[in-house]
């Protein structure tokens, strides 16, 4: 994968760091630790002329990966998931006034959450859907959206640049992040849900 993403920034320059960053934000399965802490090295060895413009074609690419999730969100829409909620919900202790409620949540706080899920690795891909499913508007989307790509794609530039030959470290760094944010992310949710699991039993009580 190194080899095919060394390939591509070689033969394009920055357009290859746009494209390469573009696909990334549609198929997780490319890094963009690997892609733009390649470019910063590359920067370093003077293959790559200019540390600006990678950021910029970074920053790019990722912005152009955002929309097609945002989309896949936004086309299956809230009325087909209430339409799920309404079939497998009770298992997850969910009901439509839930959708509802995180709807108006995602309006207030939306904006931090997209922010921030664009610094999380495999997150910051999938952060669009839930923006998409709850019809965060475009242009608060997209403005937050940049904001956290462009330091994101600096971080790892300057890290790719700084650290040298070593640029294939910044994953193994960033790991550990990841995995805290993730598991924090999923220690809240299964809270909430205990939360919410609790409450329907003392009203059924009730």
């Amino acid at each position: 994968m190194v080899d095919w993403i060394t390939d591509i920034i070689s033969s394009f320059g920055y357009l290859g760091v746009a494209l390469l960053m573009a696909l990334e934000g549609v198929f997780p399965v490319l890094s963009s630790e690997a892609i733009v802490s390649l470019a910063g090295f590359s920067v370093a060895q003077g293959k790559l002329g200019n540390f600006f413009w990678v950021v910029v074609a970074g920053t790019i690419g990722s912005v152009l990966g955002i929309f097609p999730w945002y989309y896949v969100g936004k086309r299956v829409g809230k009325k087909r998931l209430k339409q799920w909620i309404d079939r497998h919900g009770k298992w997850l202790t969910l009901s439509n006034k839930d959708i509802d409620k995180s709807k108006q949540w995602f309006g207030k706080y939306g904006g931090a959450v997209v922010f921030f899920g664009r610094l999380i690795p495999t997150i910051r891909t999938y952060i669009s859907i839930p923006a998409g499913l709850v019809e965060m508007p475009l242009l608060p989307f997209f403005l937050y959206s940049v904001v956290g790509i462009v330091l994101w794609v600096g971080l790892l530039a300057y890290t790719g640049y700084t650290l040298g030959q070593n640029y294939y470290l910044v994953k193994k760094f960033l790991s550990p992040v990841a995995l805290v944010a993730i598991a924090a992310i999923v220690i809240a949710f299964g809270s909430w849900l205990m939360h919410r699991k609790r409450k329907q039993q003392r009203n059924n009580q009730r």
